[in-house]
């Protein structure tokens, strides 16, 4: 694609609430595209988070008093803005506003009331975290107009970018306050999309049928789904991350994205030759090891390790179909080799187990290696125990359950995910609402064949750009998911990891190397062109827009 000389920014602005903030798949985004985009605009990149650490500190930003340090004072004594300027502690090491927007809950109603009445945006049955993320996201537009006016930048080209609808009142604080920088809005997943799914809906075959505004009045999103629909309808360009949301934004946000932009990755911390043989070693082990703990057997040594991970969406993720795959594998009579399945989805715990037996007595055989609250409400429990998953020594498929993050500090493992993902042999992501899918991806990344489907973005994009053999044999497969073929996807998984199971060591090894060869087809270096796109196509909107007579 060409990108036009003529709308080229100077400066980027990039808000979420995930900056500096490692909550979840976004942070990922973010971070691993800083180091692309300070290559291409070098410091005139200011990413834009809530400052939320003030003691101990945050981990991921780094402090920098003196950066900008007129401007900041300005805002603070005539403003009344309370930033910290930094670098956040990814590669790239971009500019980073952290901003304290306690302040601007005193306004909240007459905030409220200018969206209303400039916007329509309907605030009135807002709960939850919609009060936290406007408020957060108007004042990042008030920042931005800060740095824009003190630097007098009326003469640059300037891009303010907003991710996800808690942005979305920034981006038209910006429209109405500052029009002449141009606005990016990205929604990373629909609200209503992913609530429709997560009530049990049929999003895909009945999605022309669905109303944006009436789904939002009967799921009770009105807020949510008005400040997202009005961003993506003002902005001067709007993006998201795949074909498929790009299809429910067009359906439910009636505007269709000027741009897919889709999620790249870093691939500069993934160990290489000797380095990685080193840390899969020791990742396996460790793995082994902690099932061994909490079955309280010896795991044999070529038994398969099976893994998925990701946020607790029991259907949107998939975790239901995959435990039905791995109860479809255990009655397969040919199945001739251990499976041991980790299950890594955080949960609401409270501790590490100490006694591994106890537990498993608790929940009837059924291994967990945190305590949880509320176990009897826990969906994955209750299926392991209703499908009788006992992980006795005879058994060929065992399953352990870690519903912890996995940070380095979980009390069992103790180390992150990628140091626990790089021992797998094979990763299942048979997700039903996933509009990109970083779990998958970064499984391929790390050169452990996956399985996904195609209602997971990443599982499109592979089936356009190199999943073209049946199975696993190009390291990554991608099976056909609708609304109403569960059974046959699970069938499907079930028969694919035994398929594993039979592969010799040079045939996995040449699996692990396709799938490290399709990752190299999706990282920043490949995708980033897409963000310059939506920056282009803003640019040019802006000026459009900008030279139509005033109403």
């Amino acid at each position: 694609m060409q990108i036009d000389a003529k709308h080229t920014p100077d400066y980027i602005f990039e808000a979420s609430w995930e900056v500096c903030n490692k909550v979840g798949g976004i942070y990922t985004v973010l971070s691993t595209k800083a180091n692309s985009l300070q290559k291409l605009y070098k410091e005139k990149v200011f990413f834009i988070g809530p400052d939320l650490f003030q003691s101990p500190g945050n981990p991921w930003f780094l402090e920098e008093k003196e950066l900008y340090a007129d401007w900041r004072n300005f805002a603070r004594i005539h403003q009344g803005l309370e930033i910290r300027v930094g670098r956040w502690n990814v590669p790239g090491n971009p500019i980073v506003f952290l901003i304290r927007f306690n302040s601007f809950f005193e306004r909240k109603n007459s905030i409220y009331t200018e969206m209303w009445l400039d916007f329509e945006v309907d605030s009135i049955q807002a709960y939850g975290d919609y009060d936290e993320s406007s408020m957060f996201a108007y004042a990042s537009g008030v920042v931005i107009e800060s740095f824009y006016r003190y630097h007098h930048l009326e003469a640059s080209h300037v891009i303010a970018h907003f991710n996800e609808w808690q942005l979305g009142m920034g981006a038209l604080y910006i429209r109405k306050n500052v029009p002449k920088i141009a606005t990016v809005f990205t929604t990373h997943a629909t609200g209503i999309g992913r609530s429709i799914a997560g009530n049990g809906l049929p999003l895909y075959n009945q999605l022309k049928n669905y109303n944006g505004d009436q789904m939002a009045r009967q799921l009770n999103m009105v807020a949510k789904h008005s400040i997202e629909k009005r961003t993506a309808q003002y902005v001067d360009c709007f993006t998201t991350v795949s074909d498929i949301t790009a299809q429910e934004s067009a359906q439910l946000l009636e505007r269709h994205p000027d741009v897919i932009t889709p999620n790249g990755f870093e691939k500069d911390f993934v160990p290489r030759g000797l380095e990685y043989r080193r840390a899969r070693k020791a990742a396996r082990e460790k793995l082994v090891s902690v099932a061994e703990r909490f079955l309280g057997h010896t795991v044999h040594s070529d038994a398969l390790l099976v893994g998925i991970s990701g946020r607790y969406e029991y259907k949107n993720k998939g975790i239901d179909v995959f435990i039905d795959a791995l109860d479809r594998l255990r009655k397969m009579p040919q199945l001739s080799k251990d499976v041991v399945a980790f299950i890594m989805i955080p949960a609401w715990i409270k501790a590490p187990v100490v006694d591994p037996s106890s537990v498993r007595n608790l929940h009837d055989g059924v291994c967990v290696t945190h305590q949880l609250h509320e176990a009897g409400n826990d969906k994955i429990v209750g299926y392991l125990k209703y499908l009788g998953f006992g992980n006795r020594e005879t058994d060929r498929v065992k399953v352990i359950y870690v519903p912890s993050y996995l940070n380095g500090s979980d009390g069992i493992f103790n180390t992150d995910y990628y140091n626990l993902l790089i021992g797998l042999d094979v990763s299942v992501f048979p997700s039903y609402y996933e509009p990109w899918g970083y779990t998958p991806h970064e499984s391929v990344a790390f050169s452990i064949p996956t399985i996904t489907t195609t209602l997971a973005g990443f599982g499109v994009w592979a089936k356009k750009n190199g999943n073209v053999e049946n199975g696993l044999s190009d390291g990554v497969q991608v099976i056909r998911r609708d609304d109403s073929n569960h059974m046959e996807v699970a069938e499907e998984i079930a028969v694919s990891l035994y398929d594993f199971t039979l592969k010799s060591i040079d045939q996995v090894n040449l699996l692990k190397k396709r799938a490290a060869e399709l990752s190299d087809r999706a990282d920043w270096s490949h995708f980033i062109i897409h963000y310059q796109e939506a920056y282009s196509k803003a640019l040019q909107n802006s000026f459009i827009r900008l030279s139509r007579p005033a109403r």
